[in-house]
């Protein structure tokens, strides 16, 4: 009889437990884990979940090159049938197919990070990757006093942040200045030990250069091991995004300065716009979470510090 009634009292619970769980399922699909900027978005997330009573999983390929992977990753999340869904998409066309197919079945998608060449998106919370990256460029020109030769590592040609950021800055130095010149731009896949020998191999061949810009993290921590490598301590270098070692780099000169995004805003706002969206709501197509320039002069300021990751 006791172990009856344990048995039932346990029964009961499960039950309770199962009843209190939220109901609404929003997976994100990120363009990867490799990076803690994707650690920083996934807990922003999750933080918005607890806030608006909604479960999130959080997934990505091991590497941002791995787009097949991410398209198997959405195929699976749209096969639980979720009240909503978002994507940081490391292709923009090559997840439209999929796109469709939840558009059809009447699934808000929300774009995070990386937009996607398709109206399917309610909206996009990211940086405006652009912009940021006529920042950086504006920096950097500063730096190398407003001439000479440069180059950029970037991370990808195919996701947006990898385009916008590629021509934010290359376009910003065409029209603002016209004694820098950029002999060339080459891509890393944002993994930090190909950039590192797309960035020595560009040093090989342009001794002149004096400034390079990376892109992403991986990117910019490759570049940095790149001229520590190569003994080109005179190249200025400008990265993308945060993390401990890009902190580092910064602290100890090896680079000058970054741009940093709010990647904890980014994953906050992804999941609070699908909510609203689930609530018919009306969203902005573009969601801007913001960027800033930090260096040496402003890594410890209470404003850059909260939007800096490890």
């Amino acid at each position: 009889m006791r172990r009856r009634l344990l048995l039932t009292a346990a029964l009961l619970a499960a039950t309770a437990s199962q009843a209190q769980q939220p109901t609404v399922y929003i997976p994100l699909i990120s363009k990867g884990f490799q990076h803690q900027f994707w650690q920083a978005v996934k807990s922003g997330a999750e933080q918005a979940a607890k806030d608006y009573k909604v479960r999130v999983t959080f997934e990505g390929p091991e590497s941002e090159a791995m787009v097949d992977k991410q398209i198997d990753m959405l195929a699976g999340a749209l096969a639980k049938k979720p009240q909503a869904i978002a994507i940081a998409a490391l292709d923009s066309k090559a997840t439209i197919p999929l796109l469709r197919k939840a558009h059809a079945a009447k699934i808000p998608v929300i774009a995070f990070d990386s937009g996607v060449d398709s109206d399917i998106p309610l909206a996009t919370a990211s940086t405006d990757n652009r912009a940021a990256a006529a920042l950086a460029a504006d920096k950097l020109a500063a730096l190398i006093g407003g001439e000479g030769e440069v180059a950029v590592v970037g991370h990808d040609q195919t996701s947006r942040t990898g385009i916008e950021r590629v021509e934010g800055f290359v376009n910003r130095l065409k029209a603002a200045y016209p004694k820098v010149r950029v002999v060339t731009v080459q891509y890393g896949g944002g993994d930090h030990l190909k950039s590192t020998e797309v960035a020595k191999s560009i040093l090989q061949g342009n001794p002149k250069l004096k400034a390079l810009f990376g892109t992403n993290e991986g990117s910019a921590i490759g570049v940095v091991n790149a001229v520590r490598e190569m003994k080109r301590s005179g190249v200025v270098v400008v990265g993308f995004d945060s993390g401990k070692q890009q902190k580092d780099a910064i602290a100890s000169g090896a680079m000058a300065g970054a741009i940093t995004q709010n990647p904890v805003g980014i994953g906050y706002r992804t999941v609070e716009a699908a909510v609203k969206a689930l609530k018919g709501e009306a969203l902005p197509k573009a969601i801007d979470t913001g960027y800033y320039w930090y260096d040496k002069t402003n890594l410890r300021d209470p404003k850059i510090a909260a939007v800096l990751y490890d």
